[in-house]
């Protein structure tokens, strides 16, 4: 069948491969020998099939000559009759030998064409045939070649389709070896018989099919066959399957086109461009629809999974999902409605959430802004169902009224108004409702099943912990906020009790020593400090709602910045890096509070040994105070978010309001209050406040000084 005298790169190529089959076939023969018994009663007839295989590579890769390709097509012929045997003994191992007597007259077809093809190769050698009828002989040879593989292809499918399940990992290894094998040759011969000559580059690559199958009957006598298994994931298939659905596609061009270009007569060229022109067209349309695509994975996942769903990667999906944080991160309760309508395709949704009467009221949408909702979207009354069985709703079925799994239900109008809504998923914890997913159509929508009503079911426990989870932490930061401020008025209450006390004690007192001059001075100092304290205990309170300082006045704040030195002299942490002589708009008292609160605040920061730095300098027509301290730093998400939030503290039994009071009192004073933080390095608080009108001239700013 082919070969010429002199070795080209292919026939070099087919040699080498060649041998490397011989090579694997007979060694894999020669280790399966004494341990043929782990192919049960199929060893010997296994071996026997590997040792001609062999030899059908060795001939292969001497036929250099017509009578050597007449030995290679005999031994080609005797190694499908050792396989053919070897399959039945394969299949007849676990003792199905009865159920397979239909099968024997299947095999006697077989060897019968095998040894009629023998039959035609010896008359085409040796008989003088004119070449027409050579022709005609060499595509009768073909095609007897075709009827065995293709009859080998399927019996080898029909034998491992209808093993026992327990049978079947023995077996799954030997079919496909065999599989590989006569599929490379199905497709030899039939590029073959449609050139009507014999395809040497391709013939070249036989030998690598022999290999593979010397691979697959070593893994069928490992020990450890049963761990090898091909698992394609749901990506790869589905990845292969467009790959062939392209192929398909262009092949199916192809060939309508070669059709048009024949019967086209003088209109062929223009008959076939028009052909690719529509059918391109048409390609571009369909093949990128959403519809198309959710269409051939619901056809795919039905018929080459078990299960539709790949459990592992949904849940990597919903736990990327709703575990997703940083700035650029949704809502949480957007986060929930993706998670759930990633599983079924779904492209939008709504979360809807118990209000305080138990009604549900729209709390989250996610891609579906057109959606009308009323403010009461849910009765509490027609929730029960959800919250006894978890009860997955199908709207279209509640449409057409339609009771499934034996409940009936109805939903609001303006539910089933909304055609584009599809399903309803409950979130349900400890057999309480905390949410409620209304679910988009998707592109291509089905009806749910048991795989369905099982995966959202968990999902929706998972997700309405999570909501249970988040509600229960906003009510303890709320009931936080709420202790933080009883105790806060439990000191202002001591306050103003003491000043009652003291003003009934002198009260009493008047009564008896009025007339007293003595008395009467004493008296008006005693009222002028309480009034001063309880003027003092007012301002307080007020600023923690306006952030308002007594009057705006003119300040040395040189001075403010030495009164805060000696309150913090003790500690011995406290430097004055730089201080000029500057006068600015402000309170003292307010000022001096802002700065004892933020030194106080780096003190408490830093190491006990490490210093705090206080600067006072001059910046245009500011007054520039800093704080600075090495201490832990904040990040840049507290510094955004959460410094100068009331009640808020990083600090173990802090109230969370100086951060707060202080940039309030710093905007009351016309100033401004800026951080600069990194975690583990430090932190630098500066605070501007405008320069009193007097101070601003070059002269002015000529007569300050250093002071180290």
């Amino acid at each position: 069948m082919s070969a010429g005298a002199e070795l080209g790169v292919w026939a070099m190529a087919g040699v080498a491969f060649d041998l490397t089959g011989a090579i694997a076939t007979a060694s894999l023969a020669l280790w399966l020998w004494p341990r043929r018994q782990r192919l049960a009663g199929a060893g010997a007839p296994v071996v026997v099939a590997l040792v001609v295989t062999a030899a059908w590579c060795l001939a292969a890769a001497a036929a250099l000559t017509p009578e050597m390709a007449v030995a290679c097509s005999f031994a080609e012929s005797l190694r499908n009759l050792a396989w053919l045997v070897a399959i039945y003994r394969l299949f007849a191992s676990d003792g199905r030998h009865s159920s397979l007597a239909p099968i024997r007259p299947v095999i006697f077809a077989l060897a019968f064409v095998e040894l009629l093809h023998v039959s035609v190769t010896l008359a085409l050698s040796y008989l003088s045939i004119p070449g027409g009828l050579a022709v005609v002989g060499f595509e009768v040879e073909i095609m007897l070649r075709l009827l065995v593989t293709v009859g080998g292809l399927v019996l080898v499918h029909n034998l491992y389709a209808g093993a026992p399940r327990e049978v079947r990992p023995a077996l799954r290894w030997p079919a496909i070896g065999l599989a590989v094998l006569w599929t490379f040759d199905l497709n030899l011969y039939t590029v073959a018989y449609l050139a009507r000559s014999w395809p040497g580059e391709i013939a070249a690559l036989r030998g690598l099919a022999a290999l593979v199958l010397a691979g697959c009957f070593a893994i069928a006598a490992s020990r450890k066959r049963d761990e090898l298994r091909l698992r394609p994931s749901r990506a790869v298939t589905f990845q292969t399957f467009s790959l062939l659905v392209i192929g398909v596609y262009l092949v199916a061009m192809v060939a309508v086109a070669q059709w048009l270009s024949y019967a086209g007569g003088d209109f062929a060229r223009l008959i076939e461009m028009g052909f690719l022109t529509f059918a391109s067209a048409a390609a571009l349309v369909v093949l990128p629809s959403r519809r198309v695509r959710a269409w051939l994975k619901v056809i795919l996942t039905k018929h080459f999974f078990q299960h539709r769903y790949d459990y592992r990667e949904e849940w990597l999906r919903f736990t990327r999902t709703i575990g997703r944080t940083g700035d650029g991160s949704s809502p949480l309760g957007e986060r929930v409605i993706q998670s759930v309508g990633d599983i079924t395709n779904s492209p939008a949704g709504l979360l809807l959430t118990p209000d305080e009467q138990g009604d549900l009221v729209l709390a989250a949408r996610w891609n579906w802004p057109e959606a009308q909702v009323p403010p009461l979207a849910y009765r509490a009354g027609a929730l029960g169902l959800f919250e006894q069985s978890s009860y997955i709703a199908d709207l279209d079925e509640i449409r057409e009224g339609i009771p499934t799994g034996g409940f009936e239900m109805q939903a609001p109008d303006w539910l089933l108004a909304e055609r584009r809504a599809w399903a309803l998923v409950p979130l349900v914890h400890y057999e309480r409702l905390v949410g409620l997913v209304v679910l988009a159509r998707p592109a291509m929508a089905r009806k749910f099943d048991w795989e369905d009503f099982d995966l959202l079911r968990v999902i929706g426990q998972q997700l309405a912990s999570y909501l249970a989870e988040n509600a229960s932490q906003e009510a303890l930061s709320e009931a936080s906020r709420f202790d933080d401020f009883h105790r806060r008025m439990a000191f202002v209450m001591h306050d103003i009790k003491n000043l009652a006390s003291q003003f009934s004690l002198l009260a009493r007192n008047a009564e008896l020593h009025a007339d007293k001059p003595a008395f009467r001075a004493d008296m008006l100092v005693t009222l002028r400090n309480s009034s001063d304290k309880l003027n003092a205990l007012l301002a307080r309170l007020s600023r923690y709602g306006g952030g308002t300082v007594d009057r705006l006045e003119h300040v040395a704040a040189q001075d403010v910045a030495r009164a805060v030195m000696t309150r913090f002299h003790p500690t011995g942490r406290l430097v004055l890096a730089e201080t000029r002589e500057i006068g600015v708009t402000a309170s003292a008292h307010s000022l001096e509070q802002v700065l004892v609160h933020l030194v106080q605040n780096a003190l408490d920061a830093s190491a006990p040994e490490s210093a705090v730095s206080l600067s006072l300098s001059r910046d245009d027509l500011h007054a520039v105070f800093e704080v600075v301290d090495t201490g832990t730093g904040m990040s840049p998400e507290f510094v955004r978010n959460r410094l100068f939030k009331p009640f808020v503290s990083t600090k173990s039994g802090g109230f969370g309001i100086g951060a707060f009071e202080a940039r309030e009192l710093v905007k009351a004073m016309k100033g401004r209050l800026d951080v600069e933080s990194r975690e583990g390095v430090g932190s630098r608080f500066t605070v501007r406040l405008p320069l009193a009108p007097c101070v601003g001239t070059e002269a002015d700013a000529s007569k300050d000084q250093k002071v180290a």
